[in-house]
């Protein structure tokens, strides 16, 4: 089996729904232009508030895809 290598960038998906809308916000949009994604991986979740009320979820989603680099 031939090596492979695999690139990771770090995402950060919104939603004013839930963590899971948000984190699926980035990998959709990472889909559409990176090619053969493999792995995604939540790094972290966190809320913006205001006034004391949730008004956003923020998925940071961490992305692999395989490297063609030259």
């Amino acid at each position: 089996m031939a090596e492979s290598v695999y690139k990771v960038i770090e995402l950060i998906g919104t939603s004013t729904e839930s963590w899971e809308k948000a984190a699926a916000a980035a990998v959709g949009k990472a889909a559409k232009s990176l090619r053969d994604l493999r792995i995604a991986e939540i790094a972290e979740l966190d809320m913006q508030l205001k006034d004391g009320k949730i008004e956003t979820y923020r998925a940071k989603v961490r992305v692999s895809f395989k490297y063609e680099g030259v």
